[in-house]
């Protein structure tokens, strides 16, 4: 019996230091509840006009150039966010670096390794090399590197980048490697000041201040005595002063002449693991419906192998990517519309800890997105390829953004604002970030939707309608939901009232969703 309560107790000390460091690195807000502040002053952020941005300025590197996104915008101080698009140059390094604001990183093009460099955690990649002991008669295995795991990513990948945790990216492909990087400065993680701040740990960059003049930069490194820092890292002087860079004009991004020499496995065995552990981990995945919204989750097997949902699926090894450009991975699909591939904490539960995740939109010729809001979260869209046109309207009814976007060009679409998206006839292609983990939107029209969810008598009453418009109102696209496909206009005077009822007999087109977001 004494045997049995000191278990017991043994047990539920280890279940409480377990929720404990669980909500030390998550945080305990859920996604309707998520600590966030702003970026300027409340009075200033009214969202009266919206307009679409490009690059302001570019700051060439050995081996890259990164662009700049307007951080004095009003509209992107007052959502908290900051932006900017990095192209990495075949065999070029992103030297290590840290910031004071979570980020989120989407590839547009290439592949490439690289590092995230958690405190605390152990260096799992190891190498070794044969040493023979002549009083011994035996040899012995001594350590050549050691480092912490080493992350392969391509296009397509959204990675996730927690606030004040080192990270380094390389390009060992053949083409020009292009990323583009949404900080969220207006998150809890960043108590520092409402801009963004980046550490560098090696190198020198060029820095921007307001007052609109570039200066050289130096690393965390410089700023320390060369005597002190010799003794606390037991060097010389000479090498310390390499380490602060104070000769170093390559900027951020260095050329590696020879290919960088990291420890990895080959892309198979990666591949082999990935798939090893997807079908350990989510056997039994399944969708339900809550409150009228789809979800997604996983019904775990009794045993799942070396995956448990225990101690060990800490963050040292959580996952940190999800490729969200895989056709075969969409949450909402449309053969003549597009589709939709969204990634939230439930599909990677990291980003409970940035407080941010994304989504994926392909569009097809002429085809909509339907009218919605964000519920619980800014979104800023960065163009991919092809263009559309783009509406939002404010509270008062009014538009505040009316135009066309094009490849490279991000916009801003505040919370709660309604929006509508069109593709032009060669298509519309986007990737959005969103200011929580749980991005939750409300659709106006379709399957779904707030209109659908509407009695018909209150619609009749609110609109001003005949009960027949009520019923033709509310059942528009009814069997398709987020994605529109085009129809062909016809003349109302040739076709009358006819026009409605032929489309209406349009077979469904929309495969049922598992997430909720656009």
């Amino acid at each position: 019996m004494a045997t049995s309560s000191s278990s017991l107790a043994f047990s539920l000390c280890l279940l409480v230091l377990f929720h404990g460091c669980v909500a030390q690195f998550f945080g305990g807000q859920g996604s309707w509840q998520v600590p966030r502040g702003v970026g300027s002053s409340q009075r200033a952020c009214r969202f009266e006009t919206l307009s679409a941005l490009e690059p302001s300025r570019t700051i060439q590197s050995e081996a890259g150039v990164t662009e700049y996104y307007e951080e004095q915008s009003e509209q992107l101080q007052c959502a908290g966010l900051s932006v900017r698009r990095r192209t990495i140059n075949p065999r070029g390094l992103r030297l290590p670096s840290y910031s004071n604001a979570p980020a989120l990183v989407y590839i547009t093009q290439g592949r490439g390794v690289m590092g995230l460099i958690y405190p605390g955690c152990p260096e799992t990649y190891q190498s070794f090399q044969q040493q023979f002991e002549q009083s011994r008669q035996q040899a012995e295995q001594i350590p050549r590197d050691e480092h912490q795991k080493i992350h392969r990513f391509r296009q397509g990948d959204v990675i996730a980048l927690p606030a004040g945790v080192t990270h380094w990216f390389y390009n060992d492909g053949d083409v020009p490697l292009v990323a583009i990087t949404v900080f969220d400065i207006a998150n809890s993680a960043n108590q520092l000041e409402p801009r963004r701040r980046e550490f560098f740990l090696a190198g020198s960059h060029q820095s921007w201040r307001r007052t609109s003049l570039e200066q050289q930069s130096g690393n965390i490194l410089r700023g320390f005595d060369t005597q002190l820092l010799a003794e606390a890292l037991g060097v010389n002087q000479q090498l310390v002063r390499r380490l602060q860079s104070q000769n170093d004009q390559r900027g951020e991004i260095v050329h590696v002449q020879r290919g960088l020499q990291v420890l990895r496995p080959s892309r198979s065995q990666e591949f082999q693991q990935e798939q090893e552990f997807r079908g350990e981990r989510y056997q039994g995945e399944r969708t339900w419906e809550f409150g009228g919204e789809s979800c997604q989750g996983s019904r775990r097997t009794e045993s799942i192998g070396n995956y448990s949902n225990g101690l060990d699926e800490n963050f040292c090894t959580m996952k940190i990517r999800q490729n969200i450009d895989n056709p075969s991975r969409a949450d909402f699909f449309n053969p003549r519309g597009g589709r939709v591939t969204i990634v939230n904490s439930q599909k990677l539960p990291i980003l409970n800890n940035i407080q941010m995740s994304a989504g994926r939109v392909v569009l097809r010729s002429n085809a909509l997105l339907t009218p919605f809001w964000h519920i619980n979260a800014h979104s800023l869209m960065y163009v991919t390829g092809g263009q559309g046109r783009v509406q939002i309207v404010n509270n008062h009814g009014r538009t505040v953004f009316d135009g066309q976007l094009t490849q490279r060009q991000i916009l801003l679409i505040p919370q709660n604002f309604a929006v509508l998206k069109r593709a032009s006839r060669q298509g519309f292609e986007w990737v959005s970030f969103k200011t929580n983990q749980n991005a939750m939107v409300n659709k106006l029209f379709g399957k779904n939707s707030a209109i659908r969810s509407i009695p018909s008598d209150v619609l009749r009453v609110s609109y001003r309608l005949s009960t027949e418009q009520a019923w033709r109102l509310k059942n528009s696209r009814r069997e398709e939901m987020a994605i529109f496909a085009p129809r062909f206009e016809r003349s109302t005077s040739q076709f009358g009232s006819q026009e409605s009822e032929s489309f209406q007999r349009d077979e469904p087109l929309i495969t049922e969703a598992v997430d909720e977001s656009a």
